[in-house]
């Protein structure tokens, strides 16, 4: 069952100081027992029922992902701002698009991303497959002008148009956009990193080390886990950033002339219009936490200790001591996992005909 717009302190839930003792060397069979029971370990594939992943569907969606003729240009894919060889982000603190516009919000990896109740910093598409649909024709990213332009341009080139009869066999209709945004999910269906922590959660006890360990129990032990939970450690919580203090006053002196971000974002408020949901964001996943910088929605922060601090000080109005933050990083490797190898090697696309629509930069 999805939990939707909880307003919850990410530091501040299930404060288990009593269960996991403070140590230098934790007790590991007792600390795997209460881990298994608050993160689960990363399938191989997150399934939809609502769209099977095939494996015809999964190599047309990796073609999909990685061609920038599904942009006005001709210039940007889905792969220039979730870049997959960087972890599926582009490591900037908000991306950039159609005619070098600048985005308002960092580009969250798509790694794993398939695993989270919604999809965007406000959430507002329900699932990868919706969440597709939404660059493609926003203005300030790939631009394309239209639905149809969109399917008329992929429709243009005849192995894009076999791909597509073979990936949904049973449809009279397989080229829509509603099935290029499905080819595309269903590869991102498949871009789950297993890591050494879901050696430890399926009965590994010395996956971890005594440091990492120990950090895991900071991790408990402070309330992290109120966000950041099951397989993907967050992704599924929608919660204020800043219960203490205002987010961007946490953040302002990170912000520099030449990393200009937004000061305020009102998060999904900008969607609902309901106060209740102003300043709430869908807490993001920590797998792969060390390769995902800048942070937050803003892509403000850009060391990984200093945004763990923050966290601290904007949700409980108080600050980690640098011991316990030594611990927290050490877990947070942990979590960087192996991405799919059949990710990383590059289709070869579908050649252009003299009907395909021309680029167009603006």
């Amino acid at each position: 069952m999805r939990q939707q717009f909880i307003l919850l302190p990410c530091l501040g839930l299930f404060l288990l100081s009593g269960l996991v003792a403070h140590a230098d060397t934790p007790d590991r069979e007792a600390l795997m027992q209460i881990a298994q029971s608050l993160f689960e370990p990363l399938p191989e594939v997150v399934d939809n029922p609502d769209n099977p992943v095939t494996e015809a569907k999964v190599e047309l969606g990796k073609m999909l992902y990685y061609d920038p003729r599904l942009s006005k240009s001709g210039f940007i894919s889905c792969n220039s701002c979730h870049n997959l060889a960087t972890y599926g982000v582009d490591n900037l603190p908000t991306s950039l698009g159609h005619a070098w516009a600048v985005g308002p919000r960092n580009a969250p990896t798509v790694l794993n991303a398939a695993l989270h109740d919604t999809q965007f910093w406000d959430g507002r598409a329900s699932d990868v497959e919706e969440q597709a649909q939404g660059p493609v024709l926003n203005p300030i990213e790939m631009a394309i002008p239209g639905e149809g332009f969109a399917v008329d341009r992929i429709a243009s080139m005849p192995e894009y148009v076999a791909w597509f009869e073979r990936a949904f066999p049973d449809e009279s209709e397989p080229l829509t956009y509603a099935n290029i945004a499905n080819a595309i999910g269903a590869f991102e269906r498949t871009l789950t990193t297993p890591d050494r922590f879901d050696d430890f959660l399926r009965g590994d006890a010395d996956a971890l080390s005594d440091k990492e360990l120990a950090g895991l129990q900071v991790f408990i032990n402070e309330g992290c886990v109120g966000c950041h939970a099951g397989p993907a450690l967050g992704g599924d919580v929608m919660a204020r950033f800043g219960i203490v203090e205002a987010y961007w006053e946490a953040t302002r002196e990170y912000i520099t002339i030449d990393q200009p971000t937004m000061t305020m974002d009102v998060g999904r408020f900008a969607v609902t219009q309901n106060r209740d949901d102003l300043y709430v964001f869908k807490t993001p996943s920590l797998r792969n936490i060390t390769r995902t910088y800048p942070y937050f929605h803003d892509g403000s922060v850009w060391n990984l200790r200093d945004a763990t601090q923050i966290m601290a000080r904007v949700q409980l109005g108080r600050e980690i001591d640098e011991d316990d933050l030594d611990k927290l990083m050490a877990f947070y490797q942990t979590l960087e996992g192996e991405i799919p190898e059949h990710a990383l090697r590059l289709p070869v696309l579908p050649a252009s005909t003299e009907h395909t629509s021309r680029p167009a930069f603006r």
